[in-house]
């Protein structure tokens, strides 16, 4: 296993708390109860439906801030998550879009959270919030400081986004892995619900067979699917919006689509 194993699972099926918009965002309402009744409802429907862990994201807040958030995004998401970890038994994890590692750990570290998963860990990508570059040098050390038993997910190739500079999928997962110091490796498609290609997943699986790192995938998984991505060397899945009504990220979760694709990992 891992250095820092979060999922207590073989296989481990991750469901996502997709927060309403939070206040300061374009889209907030003003209501800051129902943002937490919400992912209340979400966190309960997913360990109900039988996911393995969740991760708590502020996927709302479109436009994302590309790294640093403010302090009243920090505090927001520390409040919520706070709630959920009481609520449920299950692993909880934080992301901060669009990637504040930081602001995560802070995050986990104060509610007890097992995981955070950050975008871009190591290397450069263009994405639709400008060009982002890799910190695993301070995540990594701050980790240490404020959340030692915290694991860090992070992204290769990670969706909406294109990497910067000549780095094949395999590399990237070798360096985030060898040089980063990530616990565990996320694979994902081009976009949100986007299914990742097969062949990613069994490259990145192949460059990172003789380590002790698991390979999540982390958009596209469905009931139809999750056998493929598993057989292609997968170690786990994260899921989001084919768990919420009408397939929508954004939706509330179904507990009947929950038990669907658990009840259809192989």
């Amino acid at each position: 296993m891992p250095a820092i194993d979060p999922f207590d699972a073989e296989r481990p099926i991750v469901g996502m708390v997709h927060l309403q918009p939070l206040p300061g965002a374009p889209g907030f309402d003003g209501d800051r109860g129902a943002i937490r009744e919400r992912a209340l409802a979400d966190a309960r429907a997913l360990e109900a439906g039988g996911v393995d862990g969740l991760i708590v994201e502020n996927f709302g807040d479109a436009p994302f801030y590309p790294e640093g958030v403010p302090a009243h995004v920090v505090s927001e998401m520390t409040a919520v998550a706070g709630e959920l970890r009481e609520a449920v038994e299950v692993p909880v994890g934080i992301n901060v879009l669009r990637n504040d590692a930081e602001a995560a750990l802070a995050v986990a570290g104060a509610v007890g959270a097992d995981v955070v998963r950050v975008n871009v860990h190591v290397g450069t990508a263009a994405t639709d919030q400008g060009v982002l570059e890799g910190r695993a040098h301070e995540t990594v050390r701050l980790r240490e400081r404020v959340a030692p038993d915290v694991a860090i997910l992070a992204d290769v190739h990670v969706k909406h986004a294109s990497p910067v500079g000549d780095r094949g999928i395999e590399r990237a997962a070798r360096e985030t892995a060898e040089r980063g110091l990530a616990d565990g490796i996320v694979v994902s498609g081009p976009g949100t619900g986007e299914e990742a290609g097969v062949e990613d997943v069994e490259r990145v699986a192949d460059a990172l067979s003789e380590l002790d790192v698991p390979v999540f995938v982390g958009s596209g998984v469905t009931a139809d699917t999750i056998g493929s991505v598993f057989e292609a060397g997968a170690d786990g899945a994260i899921v989001g919006s084919v768990l919420e009504r009408g397939g929508e990220a954004g939706n509330p979760v179904e507990e009947e689509r929950v038990r669907e694709v658990v009840a259809a990992r192989p």
